[in-house]
């Protein structure tokens, strides 16, 4: 009789857990990629149509001053972490410094973790060989391509938004249609594989990052307007908009709407919805919300982004706004508070939950400023970076911008950063300074290097493209129209040689799908105290060099010679772990 009572308990206690499992919410996380606050008709934007984000804006609670990174891979970082990029390790967009230390933990590892689904649809940019992909960092159901851009370099061969291959689960695959439309196509696939259990979706789109590529009938609408800097721009978050729509009404097709968080943001500000004079200056031509700057830009115009949420079950809803100050760091640790979700202490945060301003405690927040730092600078003109450089000091009222020379701005009176006001008020400017130091000696010693596994089981061959060359200055060659050119310069990858063994290292110019020969005469590699030199055949696609390894931390550096004698890199080297010594 006792062990039936406890076995009725244990079943009990189950189906209780499953039931209340069953009611935690969903969770869905759109990002788009270069699309500034200004460039959505809710935020004022004059031209631009945009009507099912607008109807989002007016359901959801809106963060008014939420701040992002002033571009692509930092922000991605932050978001999945919790913590200020530079803490991560992925704080640029190339030269390997993409990439997040193997011991950051990320969102989706907590809510995997919890028991919920966790999908990944879109671009990632944190990594393209393990440890480092989505599906190393918690995401169990991943479709995305590669690199930081649809035909930058390590993305598949050929690919130009239309009818591309991208990776499914460590698989490339053939995909028709319009990149975005089959984002988000995939996103409904993922949504309704799931929707008796409770899942995570990051949704981070590329659109509308360039190229600026786009279906016709979507750019139309702004082709010859003057007052449009870029009409294929315009096209693209059109083209988004339609695709949101159209993803709400599945979700309430399914019933899943009013129990699922739904978040709408940007990564960075706009880098086509206007014209500017430079990169932190005003525009000239388009909307860009009375802000200066753009991408990149410590102005707020690089980093003050549009945040909505709306969850109708758990309550946020009605179109009110937040005006405190908030930050991608905050993500993770609000949706961990919103879904009941602990954080472990491993996570270590610099983000705060914004649990209590959605609940709309009249407590003080925990946090009454952020700093943004664009490390290195803009176009990596300073690396290894250093302190205070490109960064900005915010709060609520005031902006401490460090990039041409320091200047204090009172954002409340003067939203357009016009007027530096440094000099009338010193104390300011010594008080958001000396705010700045923690975070200093916060992120600074994690400005280091990390590195590329070779021989890591979880991918058989590492394929290293160039775009992670770590360089100490510049970018490398990231993009196929860099490549095309063969530029004769060369770079180390950082790795990490997971076991000991004999290596198998195929160098290209081209990605093995690209199928073109090596324009070269002479191959070499050096790698763990070691160089060989090869000569390179007539019309090989691959110069294949073998080498035994030692297990460790090392770099690898390739060089093909042409028949002057000049060097540029492997700009693709494949890596294979082909057996012990």
């Amino acid at each position: 009789m006792k062990r039936k009572n406890i076995v009725l308990i244990i079943a009990c206690t189950a189906m209780a857990w499953m039931a209340s499992a069953m009611e935690r919410p969903n969770v869905i996380l759109v990002m788009t990629d270069d699309q500034g606050y200004g460039d959505l008709g809710c935020l004022g934007n004059p031209i631009l149509k945009t009507p099912e984000i607008d109807k989002l804006h007016a359901q959801s609670i809106r963060f008014t001053d939420f701040h992002v990174s002033p571009f692509c891979t930092p922000t991605r970082a932050a978001l999945m972490t919790g913590n200020h990029p530079g803490y991560t390790g992925a704080f640029r967009t190339s030269s390997g410094r993409t990439m997040m230390h193997p011991d950051e933990k990320t969102v989706a590892n907590l809510f995997a973790d919890a028991g919920y689904a966790t999908g990944m649809v879109g671009k990632w940019h944190l990594g393209d060989n393990a440890p480092h992909r989505p599906q190393d960092r918690g995401f169990q159901d991943v479709v995305w391509h590669r690199c930081g851009g649809i035909g930058q370099a390590s993305d598949y061969w050929g690919n130009d938004y239309f009818d591309d291959t991208y990776e499914r689960n460590g698989t490339f695959e053939a995909f028709e249609g319009y990149c975005t439309d089959v984002w988000f196509r995939e996103a409904i696939r993922f949504v309704e594989k799931n929707r008796d259990k409770p899942f995570f979706l990051y949704l981070p789109l590329n659109a509308p990052h360039g190229p600026y590529r786009v279906p016709p009938e979507w750019e139309a609408p702004y082709k010859g307007n003057e007052q449009v800097a870029n009409s294929a721009f315009y096209g693209m978050i059109a083209n988004i908009d339609f695709n949101m729509g159209l993803f709400r009404e599945k979700l309430e097709e399914l019933g899943l709407a009013e129990n699922t968080i739904l978040i709408f943001m940007t990564d960075n500000g706009t880098s086509a919805g206007a014209k500017f004079r430079g990169l932190d200056s005003e525009s000239v031509v388009g909307y860009n919300a009375g802000m200066r700057g753009k991408k990149s830009s410590v102005y707020d115009g690089g980093h003050h982004v549009p945040f909505f949420i709306y969850w109708p079950k758990g309550g946020l809803t009605g179109g009110k706004d937040i005006d405190t100050l908030a930050a991608h760091i905050d993500v993770l640790p609000t949706l961990a508070d919103l879904c009941g979700i602990p954080v472990p202490e491993e996570y270590d945060l610099d983000g705060i939950s914004l649990k209590p301003l959605l609940d709309g405690s009249e407590e003080p927040w925990g946090r009454k400023h952020h700093v943004v730092q664009y490390h290195g600078g803009a176009y990596g003109k300073a690396l290894p970076p250093g302190p205070l450089a490109y960064s900005t000091v915010l709060t609520e009222r005031w902006r401490l911008v460090n990039s041409d020379g320091q200047k204090l701005f009172d954002i409340q009176a003067d939203p357009a950063q016009r007027t530096d006001v440094a000099a009338e008020h010193p104390e300011v400017v010594e008080q958001l300074r000396a705010l700045y130091d923690p975070f200093w000696e916060r992120v600074s010693p994690r400005l280091t290097p990390v590195r590329i596994d070779l021989g890591n089981p979880a991918e058989p061959k590492t394929v290293l493209c160039s775009q992670d060359w770590h360089m100490k200055t510049g970018n490398p060659p990231w993009n196929f129209g860099a490549i095309k050119k063969l530029p004769k310069v060369t770079g180390p990858w950082l790795v990490d040689v997971k076991r000991a063994g004999r290596y198998r290292m195929t160098l290209r110019q081209w990605p093995a799908e690209a199928d073109k020969p090596v324009v070269a005469v002479r191959a070499k590699v050096g790698i763990a105290g070691q160089e060989k030199e090869v000569p390179v055949m007539a019309d090989s696609k691959g110069v294949v060099i073998e080498l035994d390894l030692p297990a460790g931390p090392t770099e690898l550096v390739t060089w093909l010679y042409d028949r002057d004698g000049k060097a540029g890199g492997a700009y693709f080297t494949d890596v294979e772990w082909i057996g012990d010594v």
